[in-house]
């Protein structure tokens, strides 16, 4: 049989994805790109917010077409079988079968029973249960980065966000399987592993009593092949000192770190269910910034939460004016069906909640555009990515920036340079978020 995989949403997701790709391949199915090659087609889904979801409902459509011709198969996995699991078959009938957050691991189960009696089939287990395999996850970067998810489900409940109703509890993936598997990716090429979770920095509180996210990191920083190692979604309230001091010791740890805020003002973070407030972030990101002054610090924000003021969006913009975070990513809210935000009174309009959240990515802008004007003149490490030929240019990224929602570097070089290398590059030209530089040759 020929399966076909997409993956929707986050890269947690995708880390779901490719664990299925690998248990399918075990199994000696055939995992293929092509829409007109595949006998079953697994959708992987999101549903964290309404673009998620609808982005996810549309592609089930759009395989729903190709039932018409050879498509057996429409398995849909992941946020959006598991939140609307009751409904989904009445209303996608072509659907044939469903299988949850916790449940992915089982997907040859799934597929072997519907083979057998071609009926509905579901695999629906406890949303608190960990899904892991002993086979390891087929890598589909096609680079030379991979994500390593640390950690499944979310124990914050903040009062917008729908993912512990989907995801569960906060489980930490046992340090020996990490291990193992960042071990087969850096044997397949892998260099930047990229940690992930709902939230890292809760990293070993249920497993081994305390936070273990800086043990974990030395540990991967010790295996053989992996050069960067870069840390995703740390909330600022669980940040704490042994981690900061690993930024500062481990030479693999790059100075990068991605610190979820959602916004600024004390009345609005106490309603979003944010267990911190605006002078403990102002002091976390001081301490990031004494320890480690290279540091380059991202977030996401939320504009248009129920009941912002104009007032409270100006002073947002007047904090990441004083603070000027190095990355910043904004989205609307999004009213999500079961949360508590849901229900609370003064729901802002879409065209405020737009205007606000243009506003602050005009700023952030401006203030990404000043910082990377600054590195002009200077030398930085570039993991090359690839190579544009429509520009003669190779394509790279910098520790400031993650893979997909960071920038890029165009590296001029009159020279074949190996995509996956890690090579010095001068900064020649600055954009908002990209850059230009020339190969420096040691």
């Amino acid at each position: 049989m020929n399966i076909l995989m997409v993956s929707l949403g986050c890269d947690k997701n995708l880390c779901d994805s490719e664990t299925m790709m690998g248990i399918l391949s075990a199994n000696n199915y055939n995992l293929t790109n092509e829409e007109s090659e595949a006998d079953a087609v697994i959708i992987n889904t999101c549903s964290f917010i309404k673009d998620a979801m609808e982005e996810s409902i549309n592609t089930i459509l759009e395989m729903a077409e190709l039932k018409k011709d050879r498509l057996k198969y429409i398995i849909v996995c992941g946020c959006l079988a598991e939140r609307y699991k009751n409904e989904i078959f009445d209303e996608i009938p072509e659907i044939d079968a469903c299988v949850g957050t916790a449940s992915f691991d089982r997907i040859v189960e799934v597929i072997k029973k519907l083979e057998e009696n071609d009926k509905k089939v579901t695999a629906f287990d406890d949303i608190n249960r960990l899904a892991v395999s002993d086979v390891h996850k087929a890598i589909s970067s096609g680079t030379f980065m991979g994500y390593l998810k640390i950690a499944e489900g979310c124990d914050k409940r903040c009062t917008y966000c729908a993912i512990p109703y989907m995801r569960g509890s906060y489980r930490s993936v046992p340090m020996e399987k990490l291990l193992d598997e960042a071990s087969y990716m850096a044997q397949n090429g892998i260099k930047e592993l990229v940690l992930v979770a709902q939230e890292t920095t809760c990293y070993g509180k249920d497993l081994y009593g305390k936070k273990s996210l800086h043990e974990l990191i030395h540990k991967l920083a010790l295996i053989e092949g992996i050069e960067w190692i870069r840390v995703m979604y740390c909330y600022p309230e669980e940040i704490y000192d042994e981690l900061i001091d690993t930024f500062v010791n481990e030479p693999k740890l790059l100075h990068y770190i991605d610190m979820p805020l959602q916004h600024s003002e004390d009345d609005i973070l106490r309603r979003m269910g944010r267990r911190t407030n605006k002078s403990f972030i102002t002091s976390v990101i001081n301490k990031l910034r004494n320890k480690v002054p290279d540091i380059a610090i991202r977030t996401s924000l939320i504009a248009g939460f129920p009941g912002e003021t104009e007032e409270e969006h100006k002073n947002l913009m007047e904090f990441l004016d004083e603070v000027e975070l190095d990355r910043v990513g904004v989205f609307t809210y999004s009213r999500e069906e079961g949360t508590p935000a849901a229900s609370f009174e003064n729901q802002i309009d879409d065209k405020t909640a737009e205007r606000w959240r243009d506003e602050i990515m005009e700023l952030c802008q401006e203030i990404s555009a000043d910082k990377n004007e600054a590195l002009i003149g200077n030398t930085l490490k570039v993991i090359i990515e690839g190579y544009s030929p429509d520009e003669d240019v190779y394509v790279g990224r910098t520790y400031k920036d993650a893979p997909g929602v960071d920038g890029l570097v165009f590296v001029e070089c009159d020279y074949e340079l190996i995509s996956g290398s890690i090579v010095d590059v001068e900064i020649t030209e600055a954009g908002p978020y990209d850059l230009i530089g020339k190969i420096v040759d040691i």
